[in-house]
Parts: structure tokens; sequence; C-alpha cells
């Protein structure tokens, strides 16, 4: 916008500036904004997609990420959303059950191969569940 503004300036009594312009010039300067903002967001939107269809960027399913928000491990989160119980799983990955159980709680981490394994078993990256 070339020409100047029509606004005040007034600071309050806490030292906060604040600026006051006419509805006719803010509406001027706001003209647009949203549909900007709505294109950046369908930009966005077809860019994730295109990725996601690419390969390139794998989000987790919403099970998995509401587990680990309400304070699962990501191995528990991801064994549950396959449908595992920790016996079965633990079976497959030729683990037992209680050293599972640790490494879902936290008290053990599992070393790189029982990861490989939990992982595989899982059908998902290693760097998913450790």
């Amino acid at each position: 916008m070339n020409r100047p503004l029509h606004a005040q300036h007034i600071t309050t009594p806490a030292g906060e500036e604040l600026v006051i312009l006419p509805r006719a010039e803010y509406e001027a300067l706001t003209a647009g904004l949203d549909q900007d903002e709505d294109e950046a967001d369908i930009a966005a939107f077809d860019a994730a997609m295109a990725d996601l269809e690419a390969g390139v960027d794998e989000r987790l399913p919403v099970e998995v990420s509401t587990l680990i928000l309400k304070g699962a491990s990501r191995l528990t989160a991801w064994r549950k959303h396959r449908g595992w119980t920790q016996q079965a799983l633990a079976e497959a990955a030729t683990i037992g059950q209680g050293y599972l159980s640790e490494i879902e709680r936290g008290h053990k981490t599992g070393g790189p191969e029982t990861l490989r394994r939990l992982a595989e078993v899982l059908d998902v990256p290693a760097d998913h569940i450790g």
C-alpha cells in the first residue's frame, strides 16, 4: 500500500503499543489474507500427499500416535496397533515375554538384534520402535 495510513498510536498503562486504523484501511490491509492462507494450506496438503504416495514421508497411524501421546512406548503402541499380545510378539521375535515387557516399560533397552527382530515382526522400521 503506497498511500499513508491514517493510524492512531496508543500506549497502554502497561506499556503495550496499540495501533488503531479506520475499518476501510484495516479491510484493505487484510483483503486476500484468508485466500492466500487457504492456497498455502492446499499446496502444503498436496505436497504432503505426494510425499506419502511416493514413499518419501511415512506418517504414524492415528492409533499409534494417540497411544504414544497417552504415555505408551513406541514399541507398545505399534504392538497394540498391529494386534499382537506381548506373549505372541515375544514368541515371534524369539525373546521372553518378560524381557519384552521390560523393553516396553523402558526398564531395558533391547539390543540392536532384538529390536530388529521386533521391528521385522511388526513390519515397521526399527527406528519406529527403538
